[in-house]
């Protein structure tokens, strides 16, 4: 086993001039409140690698060009297609308009486990809240669906740039075997 150098990775990789021509996972995300331009930077990075649609940063979350964001996420604030949206209900709204179901990351009394979502969920907007109190119910009333990463620990959740990543993976495995 030899591990591949950084030019052999990027022969098979997409460029900036060549990402139209992606096959984009069929998935929204909006980040509300999140506090950690740390954790802004890593979901960043982490939507570029999952060829996201297009990443929603609403409420206080900060956004580019913070040095923090730009220094985790690698360039991918360049990859990823994002906006900011101080009102998440607005972004909401929108999508449900357009037919795009809404899913919270978050515990609720119906979530099911984050590996259980079904492909005919897609296209979805994968809401993810703020790293201390979650997603809002002001926007869980505007859910559809929620889903949760079953926690085995004596904590309750895991950081939020982690779950969003595990998450969002898992999506897109769901909608590559479509």
């Amino acid at each position: 086993m030899k591990k591949l150098t950084h030019d052999e990775i990027s022969q098979n990789r997409s460029t900036i001039e060549t990402l139209h021509l992606v096959k984009k996972l069929p998935v929204y995300v909006l980040l509300d409140s999140i506090r950690s331009n740390y954790n802004v930077g890593s979901i960043f990075r982490t939507s570029d690698g999952a060829m996201i649609e297009k990443l929603y940063l609403c409420g206080y979350t900060p956004h580019p060009p913070k040095k923090e964001i730009l220094k985790t996420a690698l360039g991918a604030v360049d990859s990823v297609s994002w906006e900011y949206v101080k009102d998440p209900k607005e972004v909401i709204l929108k999508l449900k308009e357009q037919g795009i179901k809404i899913c919270a990351l978050e515990l609720t009394e119906s979530s099911s486990e984050y590996y259980k979502l079904e492909n005919n969920n897609f296209p979805l907007c994968l809401v993810v809240g703020n790293e201390i109190t979650g997603v809002s119910q002001d926007l869980l009333d505007l859910c559809d669906l929620s889903i949760e990463i079953p926690q085995y620990g004596i904590k309750q959740s895991l950081n939020v740039a982690v779950a969003y990543g595990i998450a969002i993976f898992d999506l897109r495995k769901t909608f590559d075997q479509l």
